[in-house]
């Protein structure tokens, strides 16, 4: 008797499951992402927020005043969807995460522009539902504008405090459009084709882009408080 052909396989035994392909492994890696960034409950915020524009339009709510006060509404939801996009930078790995590797900046960079485009898509479904002040064309450059101060926001303050650009810049317009300011970085409340408050808002989403691909949302957690 010898140990001959001891290592060789049984008749009928399982395979071993081939590797996974990169670009499969890419793509789960980037579904993780997403889900650890509430990403897909973000989604469904964005749909809500869409179909609750297309009811203030159908229905005609507004607010008694003049041409200003009836950009309140359609203003208020879309600082509520740039709000859930900036909030959603924010990450539960800390320094964990940071160390994983050159994949990070290009997630962020993916989350980012995927919930902007959800968002806008949502928004622009929305706003079938009726007369929207300014058309389409003035509520993705508000999108865009407001999305920017939120991830500004979130690598300055951090994820979790990001909503805090949205909102401050919603009450500055807010006071703009009573006191008929004119300045285009205050874009809301410029005509829908005005290529200062486009310009304006397109470099201020830029700069969102660009902060959040390469810092991230701030992380309180490495600095931490003396004592």
């Amino acid at each position: 008797m010898t140990a001959a052909g001891v290592h060789r396989p049984p008749p009928g035994a399982a395979q071993a499951r081939p590797v996974s392909r990169p670009a499969l492994a890419s793509l789960h890696l980037a579904w993780l992402y997403l889900v650890s960034r509430r990403a897909p409950a973000a989604v469904g915020l964005l749909a809500a927020l869409g179909a609750l524009l297309w009811a203030a339009l159908h229905w005609d709510w507004s607010i008694a005043g003049g041409p200003a006060a009836q950009q309140v509404i359609p203003l208020v939801i879309e600082t509520g969807a740039a709000a859930v996009i900036a909030v959603t930078t924010y990450g539960p790995f800390g320094d964990t995460e940071r160390a994983t590797g050159r994949w990070l900046p290009w997630l962020r960079l993916t989350a980012a522009l995927l919930l902007t485009a959800a968002a806008a898509g949502a928004l622009a479904a929305g706003a079938s539902g009726g007369h929207l002040p300014g058309g389409t064309e003035a509520l993705l450059r508000n999108l865009a504008g407001i999305t920017g101060t939120g991830l500004l926001a979130a690598a300055a303050l951090g994820g979790g405090f990001a909503w805090i650009g949205p909102m401050a810049f919603m009450l500055v317009t807010e006071g703009a459009l009573a006191g008929a300011w004119t300045t285009p970085w205050i874009w809301p409340a410029r005509p829908p084709h005005d290529l200062g408050g486009a310009l304006c808002a397109c470099g201020m989403f830029a700069a969102g882009i660009v902060a959040v691909t390469l810092l991230g949302a701030r992380d309180f957690s490495r600095h931490p408080a003396p004592g």
